[in-house]
């Protein structure tokens, strides 16, 4: 049996890998990985608009992984339209950068299942093979990281390298173009980089219950016979 302290720490290392599941599938099912805001340059080109009217064409836009919104200012009023990446707008996207983010981030749920369950093992046994052990916690932990830091990347890329937020911005759009003026990376990008900070967490604690404290042992009192207490 482990001892207390190695069980307290597998048991808060399995809290940490349970969590980063849910936080992953509570991100990917939520659409504002990105908000920003659009310009709609055709309607302000048409009327020659200055600063001060640049107002009345500047809308909003949000997206995540599967469907997203947005609110066209094009000088007549906003209109709020909603959308879904799949199974139109994904062709107009970089379609293997994008399914690749939400590969890798299926892969890391499953993953943060995989350390949950090495953990929970590891606090109430000690097991006999060795990839079951800390060094198998590890591993998963390290490979559900790293799915998920690949999914992080993945998706800057595709905002900063393949301007995804001007590609969706435009979707459909035959009379008016768009323009980013601002985009911001939103909460469910971030719970994604905790996420992976988690499982980094998970890594620290599961090297710390490897390490030997020293016991600390009383010293007794070492006892003296001599001839003389044996003759009384």
């Amino acid at each position: 049996m482990p001892g207390c302290f190695k069980k307290t720490l597998f048991a808060l290392a399995s809290l940490i890998s349970f969590v980063s599941f849910i936080l992953i599938v509570v991100a990917m099912g939520t659409p504002k990985w990105m908000t920003g805001k659009i310009l709609c340059k055709t309607g302000a080109d048409l009327v020659n608009a200055t600063d001060p009217e640049l107002v009345k064409f500047i809308g909003e836009i949000y997206y995540g992984l599967f469907r997203g919104g947005k609110i066209r200012q094009c000088g007549l009023g906003g209109r709020r339209s909603k959308f879904t990446i799949f199974p139109h707008m994904v062709k107009k996207l970089n379609t293997g950068l994008h399914v690749m983010i939400i590969m890798f981030l299926c892969v890391a749920i499953f993953f943060s299942l995989v350390s949950f369950g090495f953990c929970i093992l590891n606090a109430i046994k000690v097991p006999y093979r060795a990839i079951n052990g800390p060094a198998g916690a590890c591993l998963w932990n390290f490979l559900a990281g790293g799915f998920v830091v690949l999914a992080v990347t993945s998706f800057m890329a595709a905002v900063k390298l393949h301007r995804l937020t001007e590609r969706i911005a435009n979707f459909r759009e035959n009379v008016f173009r768009f323009v980013i003026l601002e985009e911001h990376f939103e909460d469910c990008f971030w719970i994604c980089v905790a996420s992976a900070t988690a499982h980094a967490v998970n890594l620290l604690l599961i090297a710390i219950s490897g390490i030997h404290f020293p016991k600390i042992k009383t010293k007794t009192e070492e006892v003296n016979v001599t001839a003389e207490d044996i003759m009384y």
